[in-house]
Parts: C-alpha cells; sequence; structure tokens
C-alpha cells in the first residue's frame, strides 16, 4: 500500500484502489482531498479481488474507514489487465426473470461482514485510459469547486419509459411515480417530466424525444432519473403506431456539452450500469464524458420494479430529509434502508404493501431488495459533495380565493435577489390540457406534442423579484382568477455561491360569483 499522506494513528477514512499506472492521473484528486482533511490509503496491487478485499478489512480495522474509491475498467481476476478486478455474485431472484446467472458488483468491497449488505460507501471511475481518468477527476473537482451557483441546484429532471409489466404493475409503478413526485420531494424543487408514451401530456414530440433529453442533460440540474427499459448501450423506444423513436443511446453522448451544472444521473433500470460488458455500457460512456454526468448511478443486469421502487424512494429519504452530505453516503443509507422491513416514508410503505399482493414471488421479496444491493452500482466519486439549499421560512395565508392579493413574508440566510412563486402542485398544470386518444402521424400534429409538454411542465401562475433587506422580504401577489386547487407558495435566493429554498402550502379556492372554467385537468 502507498500513502498520499501519513495517516498517523488515526488510520484511513478513505481507501483508493488504483493501479500505479493511474497514479499520476489520480494526484490533483488526492490533492484535493487530503486538504479537505481526508486521510487517504492508496491499494496499487489489483490483481487479485480477495487480496484487495483484505486490505479494505484491514483497513476498516485499524480505522474509521467510511468510503473505497476503484480507479479503472472492471477487470477479471488475476488477469494481470489494468483496471480493478470485478467480483461476480450469483443471481438468485433476477434470474427468474431472464438474467443472466450471475451480478457484476462492486459491492463485494462494500460488504466487511458478508451479509451482502454494504457497511462502507463505494464508487468507482470506470476508465480505460489515463485521459479518461483525467477527464472524469477534472470534472468532480469542478462540480465542487466552480460551478455557479443558480436554479440548477433545484432542478430535476424525470425521463419515463413505458413499463410493459402488465397493467396491474404498470398501474402500480405510475401511481407510485405521481406519489413520489408529489409528495416526496419538497415543493419547492422544480420537477421537469418527460414521458415516453404518445397519449401522455408530458410526451413531447415523439420524433424529438432524443433531443429533448439531450437538452435535459445538458441543460442540467441536481438529478436527472430514467424510469423505464434500458439495455447495455441504449435505453428504450417511444413506441407509436408503425413506428418507434429512440430515448437515448451511447452515441448521442458524443454530442454531451454541459460543463457548468453537471446532474448526477440515475439508471432506474436493466443493464444500463454494466460496467463488465466488452464494449462501454451507457452509465460508462456518460461519465467519461467531458460534458456528461459528474457521477451515473445504476443497475449492471435485468433490475425488477418493486427493489427499484423501494431504492428510490430511500434515497429520496436520504437527499431530501436526512440530508446525507456526500453521493456515497447517501446511496450507503438508501441500500441500508432499502433492506429494512419497512420505512419510514408513507411511499415505502405503501410500496410494500403493494408489492406483496402483485407480486409474482411474493415470498421472495426481501431476497429482491437484498439482490439490488449487487445489482446497482455507483460510477463515479462517493465522496462527491451534494449540493443543500440553505432554508428559508416563509409565512403566507393557507388559504386564499382566486383574485386576492395575498401578503408574502419570509427570511433567508443567503444574500441574493428573491424569486417569489405561486405555482400548483406537480400533478397539475396552469393549463387545462387532455389526454391524447388518437395517434395522428402528420407533421404539424406530431410538431404540436412540444407546445403541450411545455405546457404540463408549467405550474408556474405567477412570479415575483423581491429584494431583501437584512434577510427578511415582504412582497404582495395577485392571485389569478383561473387559479384554483392545492398550491404551494415557492422561493428561490440566487445566492452566490449557494440558493435558498422554502415552500408553503396554499389552497386557492373559487371566489365566490366566479365564472366556472370550462373543462377540467385530465388524467394524466
Amino acid at each position: 500500500m502507498a500513502t498520499p499522506e501519513a495517516p498517523g494513528n488515526q488510520g484511513f477514512d478513505t481507501l483508493v484502489v488504483c493501479p500505479q499506472p493511474y497514479v499520476a492521473a489520480m494526484q490533483p484528486w488526492f490533492d484535493y482531498r487530503m486538504k479537505q482533511g481526508h486521510r487517504i490509503g492508496v491499494v496499487t496491487d489489483t490483481s487479485s479481488k480477495e487480496a484487495i478485499r483484505t486490505t479494505i478489512r484491514e483497513a476498516a480495522k485499524a480505522g474509521p474507514l467510511q468510503q473505497v474509491l476503484l480507479v479503472g475498467d472492471a477487470i477479471a481476476d488475476q488477469s494481470g489487465a489494468i483496471g480493478v478486478p470485478v467480483h461476480y455474485q450469483k443471481a438468485v431472484v433476477n434470474v427468474l426473470f431472464g438474467s443472466e446467472p450471475e451480478i457484476p458488483t462492486d459491492n463485494f468491497y462494500a460488504d466487511l461482514n458478508d451479509d451482502q449488505i454494504p457497511d462502507i460507501a463505494v464508487g468507482r471511475f470506470s476508465v480505460s485510459s489515463e485521459e479518461e481518468l483525467k477527464t472524469i477527476v477534472a470534472k468532480t473537482l469542478a462540480y465542487e469547486t466552480k460551478l455557479p451557483s443558480g436554479d440548477w441546484q433545484r432542478r430535476l429532471h424525470f425521463v419515463a419509459g413505458l413499463g410493459g409489466f402488465g397493467s396491474v404493475v404498470d398501474t402500480l409503478m405510475e401511481s407510485v411515480t405521481k406519489k413520489f413526485l408529489t409528495d416526496e420531494i419538497p415543493a419547492h424543487f422544480d420537477a421537469v417530466v418527460a414521458q415516453g408514451s404518445w397519449q401522455s401530456i408530458y410526451c413531447p414530440d415523439p420524433r424529438e424525444f432524443r433531443d429533448e433529453v439531450l437538452k435535459q442533460l445538458n441543460d442540467g440540474g441536481l438529478f436527472w432519473v430514467y424510469m423505464g427499459h434500458g439495455h447495455v448501450e441504449h435505453l428504450d423506444y417511444v413506441r407509436v403506431p408503425n413506428d418507434a423513436f429512440p430515448i437515448f443511446s451511447n452515441n448521442d453522448a458524443l454530442a454531451l456539452r454541459n460543463e457548468s451544472s453537471n446532474p448526477i444521473a440515475i439508471f432506474l433500470a436493466c443493464y444500463t450500469g454494466a460496467f463488465d460488458a466488452p464494449r462501454d455500457c451507457l452509465a460508462e460512456r456518460l461519465h467519461r464524458a467531458k460534458g456528461g454526468p459528474v457521477a451515473v448511478y445504476a443497475g449492471s443486469r435485468v433490475t425488477m420494479p418493486y427493489a427499484m421502487g423501494v431504492m428510490g424512494t430511500e434515497m429520496l429519504q436520504q437527499y431530501f430529509v436526512e440530508k446525507q452530505p456526500t453521493l456515497g453516503q447517501l446511496i450507503l443509507h438508501a441500500k441500508q434502508e432499502t433492506i429494512r422491513q419497512s420505512g419510514k416514508s408513507g411511499n415505502r410503505k405503501m410500496l410494500d404493501t403493494m408489492a406483496s399482493l402483485v407480486s409474482p414471488k411474493p415470498k421472495l421479496l426481501r431476497e429482491e431488495r437484498l439482490e439490488h444491493m449487487a445489482l446497482f452500482n455507483l460510477l463515479g466519486d462517493p465522496l462527491l459533495k451534494l449540493p443543500h439549499a440553505s432554508p428559508v421560512q416563509i409565512l403566507a395565508p393557507k388559504v386564499a380565493e382566486s383574485g386576492q392579493t395575498i401578503e408574502i413574508a419570509g427570511t433567508t440566510e443567503i444574500a441574493g435577489k428573491v424569486h417569489v412563486e405561486l405555482v400548483c402542485r406537480r400533478d397539475g398544470c396552469v393549463e387545462t390540457l387532455a389526454k391524447r386518444g388518437l395517434y395522428d402521424a402528420r407533421h404539424d400534429q406530431l410538431a404540436s406534442y412540444n407546445q403541450t409538454y411545455q405546457s404540463a411542465n408549467d405550474r408556474c401562475w405567477k412570479s415575483i423579484d423581491v429584494l431583501p433587506v437584512d434577510g427578511n422580504f415582504t412582497t404582495r401577489l395577485l392571485v389569478p382568477e383561473a387559479c384554483e386547487g392545492p398550491c404551494h407558495v415557492r422561493v428561490w435566493v440566487e445566492g452566490a455561491s449557494q440558493v435558498g429554498l422554502g415552500s408553503h402550502d396554499i389552497e386557492i379556492r373559487s371566489r365566490p360569483g366566479k365564472p366556472e372554467v370550462e373543462g377540467e385537468l385530465a388524467d394524466q
């Protein structure tokens, strides 16, 4: 073992398993992390996975080891190639649904007591050259040191493909997705949804769906999440009568240009994280791209809706409620909570109850959750610092009428412009939109999908900008006549290095004597 800095008697908090040819390219990372106070040990002998794991376990006994970073592509054990050996775990549940009999996983290095549950955080820089490693190191450090503050820190992108698991499971997935979008994510975050079903109001022009996904990744945000079917080198298709259009593939990674707000990408899908494949998997291609995501979390083989839903719910809990400081700790605690019998959130309890009723293998639910400890791996730095907004306190009425002027006051610790918004819930939109029932392939008809898509993601009724005085702000906002139903007063503060976020629930009731608005929001 080589050490960039002697740990004294305190032991290491981080181990980096890095072949000697890659050590020089990692030096900027070592320098930066050690300036942060991390005590780092470097393992350069990567020929044997058992030897690596033994070293990790010995380091954990000697000090408070919290994370391991593997540097290099997945290689066969004892192969002598440049990289870090991948472990294959025997499949138990997903093999019943057509997966291979073994699962490639880095959880092998994070499990210190052979119970298949991770005890420390683990991530991998999956690279096959020094240049790829330099790109990832630079992108990782820039994320923490150079990215400007802005509304990207409150923006989430969700791309949903078609389920195709049968009407019962698809209905379950749709219900769960709607619930966590509305209930599990705080209202002060802005969620953009694209759905790969031509019938949905959230579907842009199917011919341009891939362009919209690329735009989302280039626009950036806090998290970019894909939910649906996946393959090693591409995602699913938007299927329309007599045609199909791709959602995203490895080739599209060449057009990634984001260098100012790189998101963390999460693939709740099969095979997208198959980092042992002969050719680059989608997660590797995106992570290696200079303008791509700063980290990618994805499944390496066939994944299953229930366990993925549980893991996704627990990840939301760890970021928004527990406010984990790093990506590695977020994933570690999400996995540990996933394996527990029940979680803290209402969405988790609903998932467990419904799965016991509709799962084709209800007696294997725990085994399914346990298998996903191995199936999902992080391509990225487990020490990546997660941005968390400063809380904004808001005073506003709980009930108001359309056409009424309401007073809004608040307090922020962030100096900067205050943006105040009145928005509807995420399961609604400002404009009344109808679900499509007939597919028309004419150009003008398909092009009109884009306007509907933009309107479906428009939840803002009114916005006002205010300048705070000594951290306090007050303003008056006129509720539009057309506004009605469950809404939020949402505030974000545009600081120099951090944003402030806050929200307040408000029910907008129809003003007595107000003319009725024709039509209702269609079931989406």
